[in-house]
């Protein structure tokens, strides 16, 4: 079983950058993608990114593309969030998630992720 645990979170103002990392352990990433997924204030969780790890791509919603990066480290079974130019409405408990999953637009339903980190808040001042 694949178990994830994210960092990184923290309180910045607009315009900022700040970097998630979710760290799996368990059975091989090999075949799986790894998607990172957000949930604002009073608000259903939302898809931010994904990649699939057996070529790398990578995928993004709208409102974070040209400002976030995902990106993971082969050697350590670690993926990155890279967010950068922060703002406001990017507040929210974000999740990095698991699921074998690996073509879109499928990959941007939190239903089909198997396996869930616990969050880590990022909260963005105006």
């Amino acid at each position: 079983q694949v178990q994830l645990v994210e960092s990184g979170g923290g309180l910045v103002q607009a315009g900022a950058s700040l970097r998630l990392s979710c760290a799996a352990s368990g059975p091989t990433l090999s075949g799986k993608t790894m998607g990172w997924f957000r949930q604002p204030p009073g608000n259903e969780r939302e898809f931010v990114a994904a990649l699939t790890w057996f070529d790398g791509n990578t995928y993004y919603a709208n409102s974070v593309k040209g400002r976030f990066t995902i990106s993971r480290n082969n050697a350590g079974n670690t993926v990155t969030l890279q967010m950068n130019r922060l703002k406001p409405e990017d507040t929210a408990v974000y999740y990095c998630a698991a699921t074998a999953v690996n073509s879109m637009p499928a990959m941007a339903r939190p239903v089909v992720y198997d396996y869930w980190g616990q969050g880590t808040q990022v909260t963005v001042s105006s």
